[in-house]
């Protein structure tokens, strides 16, 4: 797992190293500029006339450091320096005063000259507010600089903790960010602003990173055999659970079968789909493997024998928004004894008897996009999306839920643990009937053992990195939703190839 410390994290790891370990600030400054030189040129950064912009904080320390180096390599350089001299840090002041001891040609001014790269070194992770007059026409005057261009751990005007612009921001082809990424450069927009990014290991410590929940944190492909439940060699199709999916609607047997298919191919050992009766005949065609129970009214005696067979439920997808389905998704949240997935259609009513969720016994996970969610919130797309980490910690401290917040970032949140956030998957997943698959694999992997929580996450990171399997096979426009639970499976191969090893 890697850790998506905002800026203010990444202030308190620097000061935990610095007074704690006690490693000199100075020090720190030193590695961040020989690892920037060193990754630049790995990179194949064009260095031959490099400018490098500093501000006046630490940041713009690390520039006047990396301009040294660039110097000392023989590389022609000049350094910028377009911050306030009278609010210099004592590190960047020190930095500013060996630069030109070392001869570093300082100016203060931006010139348009052929620079085969730009350095910025302005503002770095404390910057928190909307800035503008002379450091914004500095900033754009960059962008339109010729050359490679590169930011000093996160892009000049790219908020550390929400990746918002903060006015103007520098638009960088390489980000050398360092101990961790910050989540605003994974965030949108400023994903796109950081460009490529590359971590450099500098010696600051992650150690409190480990306990405070409001740090996030990610995963990558190394991370899934420990993720995925184990499979046992003296086993049957109970032991891996079985799943109720009460899906369907008339005429909706498509997100019936996709949900149902991506609980088998992610491991549960039995599928049971609820639905109704006019899907049976295809369901029976596409899914052999599944039993078909149907319903044409709403019978309460039947889902109660059925709920009680279950181990996980899955509720929502495609069901339609009628008054039976109404019915059933209400006596589902109140009746279940068993963990359950709530998607879809299920949402929908859930947000007009949010009620239900209090004082719950069993388990609940949510899987809603941002749509949807605002539904659940009673706010606008906007202020959510603004205040989306503020809003689904408090949702799930309230309800005592796991919910997974699609979207391109898509966010996994439960009370007291740290928000999973996904960085894998690509544009392939906007298609329909993908969130049908994930509510399956999230249904899966429960039916298998895993806490609500553990299933959310790893099934988000499975279906996002079956997305990125799809794409190699079929291309982001070409895939459907079926082709996710493919590459899901080959996703599974994969790592159980590599676990085996």
């Amino acid at each position: 797992m890697r850790y998506l410390p905002t800026g203010e994290w990444m202030q308190k790891a620097d000061r935990y190293t610095i007074q704690e370990i006690g490693i000199p600030s100075m020090v720190l400054m030193e590695r961040a500029a020989l690892k920037t030189v060193n990754i630049m040129e790995r990179k194949q950064v064009n260095l031959d006339k490099t400018l490098v912009v500093c501000g006046s904080g630490n940041n713009g320390g690390d520039g006047f450091a990396i301009a040294r180096l660039l110097k000392e390599k023989g590389y022609e350089v000049t350094v910028s320096f377009i911050g306030r001299e009278a609010s210099m840090s004592e590190d960047c002041r020190q930095q500013l005063k060996i630069a030109e001891k070392c001869g570093v040609s300082i100016v203060t001014s931006i010139k348009r000259e052929e620079y085969t790269s730009v350095v910025d070194a302005v503002f770095g992770v404390g910057l928190n507010r909307d800035f503008a007059g002379t450091y914004r026409e500095n900033i754009e005057k960059m962008n339109h600089l010729p050359g490679q261009k590169v930011a000093v751990d996160i892009p000049s005007g790219i908020c550390s903790a929400t990746g918002k612009v903060l006015g103007t921001a520098f638009s960088a082809d390489l980000t050398v960010t360092f101990a961790c990424e910050k989540l605003g450069c994974i965030l949108y927009p400023g994903h796109v602003y950081a460009g490529e990014s590359v971590v450099a290991d500098i010696g600051i410590s992650r150690k409190i990173f480990e306990k405070d929940s409001s740090v996030c944190y990610t995963f990558d492909e190394t991370d899934l055999p420990k993720l995925l439940p184990v499979r046992k060699p003296d086993s049957h199709k109970g032991t891996y659970g079985k799943v109720l999916m009460i899906t369907g609607s008339s005429g909706m047997a498509g997100a019936a079968y996709l949900s149902a298919k991506a609980a088998y191919i992610t491991g549960a050992g039995l599928v049971q789909i609820y639905t109704a009766k006019e899907n049976r005949g295809i369901l029976q065609q596409l899914l052999p493997e599944a039993i078909i129970s149907t319903y044409t009214e709403y019978d309460v005696e039947n889902l109660h024998r059925l709920l009680g067979w279950a181990d996980v439920v899955c509720i929502g997808c495609g069901l339609g928004r009628t008054d039976i389905s109404e019915k059933l998704v209400i006596e589902t949240v109140k009746s279940t004894k068993t963990p359950c997935v709530v998607d879809a259609d299920a949402l929908y009513v859930l947000g007009r008897h949010m009620e239900l969720l209090k004082g719950q016994e069993w388990p609940f996970v949510l899987t809603p996009h941002m749509k949807e969610m605002t539904g659940l919130l009673g706010c606008a797309v906007q202020e959510l999306q603004e205040k989306r980490f503020e809003k689904i910690r408090t949702f799930t401290e309230q309800y005592g839920v796991v919910c997974a917040l699609k979207d391109a970032r898509t966010l996994v949140s439960k009370m007291h643990r740290q928000i999973f956030v996904n960085i894998a998957g690509n544009s392939s997943l906007a298609k329909a009937g993908s969130g049908d698959v994930l509510a399956g694999v999230i249904a899966g992997l429960m039916a298998q053992g895993l806490d609500c929580y553990e299933a959310a996450v790893c099934g988000v990171y499975l279906h996002a990195c079956g997305g990125d399997e799809a794409r190699e096979a079929k291309c982001s426009y070409s895939t459907l939703a079926e082709d996710l639970i493919t590459g899901i499976g080959t996703c599974i191969k994969k790592t159980e190839e590599k676990m085996a090893k």
